[in-house]
């Protein structure tokens, strides 16, 4: 597998006016990808039809997807998404990744150069577009991220980019986020992250919480920690956007946290992944002002 710096410049520009793009993933029957991408195409004069690749039927999993990729690059896909939970999975099946999908160790969209498929992360400066958006003034000295899989991957390496000085990074497997505090100390410089599975006690004395799990979606309703350990001086970036408004958030605000919506992630994902599709600059407002009136609009049964 090779590695790309310059991924811009494999972008395949969108000069036929005609692209197949799409998303993989299980349980994906709620995205918003498709309208999104859609829409903004349109205004771009580009047909572009997104198609959503759903593997919750039973029996499908990860070791369908040799055979998919295959598949895709055979119908000609110009490239594609990948979600929960095959953003590891994805990774060895890739012909190329570019810097940063391999520092992150997670890949959320795909493009077909040629037939080779380059895996890239859009979710990392995603989610730091719209944290800057909703906190511009948030103390970053030490951060708690809860959940190390894909998403969380990304974002870890994005909030030490962004400036956070120490991240504490959390999760119910302790061999994952050992791994990733290792990694993230290789790669951002030694002692900036640690990892443990005591919740309570890394958020003592921390400055901001980072939720990266999917708990809190209308598939896995809760809250993924108990209330009493939110208080003011903590602020709350959540990743989850299906409901928008989760409970952790509603709790955080109850309890005067600054709180910044996982809208800003999905949004800020998909303008990276449709500049990497299609080779154009997207209107971050636009897509931002479309998103926000399809959740308004969504029902958690469709």
């Amino acid at each position: 597998m090779t590695t790309t710096t310059n991924p811009a410049a494999e972008a395949p520009v969108a000069t036929a006016r005609k692209l197949l793009v799409g998303l993989i993933g299980r349980g994906i029957g709620h995205s918003l990808s498709p309208a999104m991408h859609e829409q903004e195409a349109r205004a771009h004069g580009i047909r572009l039809h997104y198609q959503l690749i759903d593997l919750a039927e039973p029996g499908a999993g990860p070791e369908d997807l040799p055979q998919l990729l295959k598949a895709m690059r055979a119908i000609g896909f110009a490239g594609f998404n990948v979600t929960f939970p095959y953003k590891q999975a994805i990774l060895p099946l890739l012909d190329g990744l570019s810097v940063e999908a391999q520092a992150m160790g997670a890949v959320n969209t795909v493009v077909n150069v040629g037939g080779k498929l380059v895996g890239h992360n859009t979710d990392g400066s995603g989610w730091a577009w719209g944290f800057r958006r909703a906190l511009p003034d948030a103390d970053l000295e030490r951060v708690v991220l809860l959940g190390a899989g894909g998403a969380g991957s990304a974002v870890a390496d994005a909030a030490l980019r962004l400036g956070v000085g120490q991240l504490v990074v959390v999760d119910i497997d302790p061999v994952r986020i050992a791994a990733l505090a290792d990694k993230l100390n290789a790669q951002h410089g030694a002692g900036r992250v640690s990892a443990t599975t005591d919740l309570a006690a890394a958020l003592d004395g921390a400055s901001g919480l980072i939720h990266a799990t999917p708990v809190g979606m209308y598939s896995q309703p809760g809250l993924p920690l108990a209330k009493e350990l939110l208080r003011p001086s903590l602020w709350v970036s959540e990743v989850v956007y299906f409901p928008l408004d989760t409970m952790l958030l509603q709790e955080a605000r109850a309890r005067g946290c600054p709180t910044a919506d996982g809208g800003g992630m999905a949004v800020g994902q998909a303008v990276g992944a449709f500049r990497l599709f299609t080779g154009l600059e997207p209107d971050p407002a636009r897509i931002d002002a479309h998103f926000r009136a399809l959740v308004a609009a969504k029902r958690p049964q469709e």
